[in-house]
């Protein structure tokens, strides 16, 4: 059994500096710890290269202001602190956890313009998110919830209290056997997975949610240009949820979930077929490269 993430060896990143990693604790009375004022990133990091990692910089910053909460360090000081943690940990394969936060300070209310923005880096061993799915494909439930509008929530941020009702769906579909589910959004469109994109293929051509009630994640923008310079059409638009029946095949994109087949969803089966598993080991070469 793997260790508590609260008690192991090794180091981790906390405002400015490295310390041992079970030490890296905030107050209970953090204010991200009861209002959620707090964004973050997953990267990957392979053979020593986090993928895409300045992007990933980039979005945790515009998620902070999203939040109106500045993070107060700069790209490049980000990226340092992520690899100054992989080094520490001596680690060249590894998930990388980016978290930014409203610490404890003079405010303990819904308001905290006067507590610390606080953020820390961390990093592990994590191998295939769905297990043996890359192979046979996930089984996705669909979720009970949906995806709000980008009226009531900062959509194009990636922030924690987002996630509230990913882990209730989570929960709920791993008690049905599945490994994750589909959420559709405030209008009844297909939308994502808890804590992927998702693709369809029909006729050779794929299809996929307009992301504009949900997060345009970054393995999903590399999927997509890598589709296209494979010459194939992506559709990005909205997708009904009847359209389940019609798609050959249906894959997720994430940076934890990387390119992960579905073969069902619901009632609706897909088959782990040639474009999937092609574009799943491109992307296998492409973070490597």
């Amino acid at each position: 059994m793997a260790d508590a993430y609260d008690d192991r060896d090794g180091k981790i990143w906390m405002d400015g500096q490295l310390v041992d990693w079970r030490d890296a604790n905030v107050h209970i009375l953090s204010h991200a710890m009861h209002y959620a004022s707090s964004v973050f990133e997953g990267e990957r990091c392979y053979e020593g290269k986090i993928f895409k990692s300045v992007e990933h910089s980039e979005r945790l910053l515009k998620s902070g202001k999203l939040l109106d909460m500045e993070i107060p360090y700069t790209v490049a000081e980000i990226e340092k602190a992520k690899y100054d943690v992989l080094a520490a940990n001596g680690w060249t394969d590894a998930y990388v956890r980016v978290v930014a936060w409203r610490g404890a300070g003079q405010d303990m209310g819904v308001a905290s313009n006067r507590n610390p923005v606080r953020m820390a880096v961390a990093a592990w061993e994590w191998g295939a998110y769905y297990g043996d799915a890359k192979m046979k494909g996930a089984k996705l439930d669909i979720a009970k919830w949906k995806r709000p509008s980008p009226e009531t929530i900062p959509t194009a941020a990636k922030a924690a209290g987002l996630y509230m009702i990913c882990t209730m769906s989570k929960h709920a579909a791993e008690a049905k056997g599945c490994s994750d589910a589909l959420f559709m959004d405030y209008r009844g469109y297909v939308a994502e997975a808890t804590g992927a994109n998702i693709f369809f293929v029909k006729d050779g051509e794929v299809h996929t949610p307009d992301p504009d009630a949900i997060l345009n994640g970054i393995t999903r923008q590399t999927v997509i240009a890598m589709l296209e310079a494979k010459g194939i059409k992506v559709h990005v638009r909205r997708i009904m949820p009847e359209e389940l029946a019609d798609f050959e095949q249906c894959w997720l994109t994430g940076t934890a979930a990387e390119v992960t087949p579905v073969g069902q969803i619901g009632d609706y089966t897909f088959e782990v077929g040639d474009l999937t598993r092609e574009i799943a080991q491109d992307y296998e070469k492409l973070v490597r490269s």
